[in-house]
């Protein structure tokens, strides 16, 4: 299946719409982005302290500090 997209005027929209419905052409509305509710949602991401950050890099340090068992 492809996507296309086209640019119809708004005074012929409904009968091409109708026509590539017949045809069984699956027309999708474009998604309208709330933009206030996507600012909120922003607002929650945490942000993490140089704190939180010092615990990943000691992470790396110890991980670095393992040497594999020889057999």
């Amino acid at each position: 299946m492809k996507k296309l997209t086209i640019n119809i005027p708004d005074t012929k929209s409904s009968l091409v719409k109708q026509i590539l419905k017949e045809l069984g052409v699956i027309i999708q509305t474009e998604k309208k982005v709330n933009v206030s509710s996507y600012r909120k949602k922003l607002t929650n991401i945490s942000v993490w302290s140089d704190e939180d950050l010092k615990m990943f890099e000691e992470s790396t340090t110890a991980f670095e500090s393992l040497k594999p068992q020889q057999w």
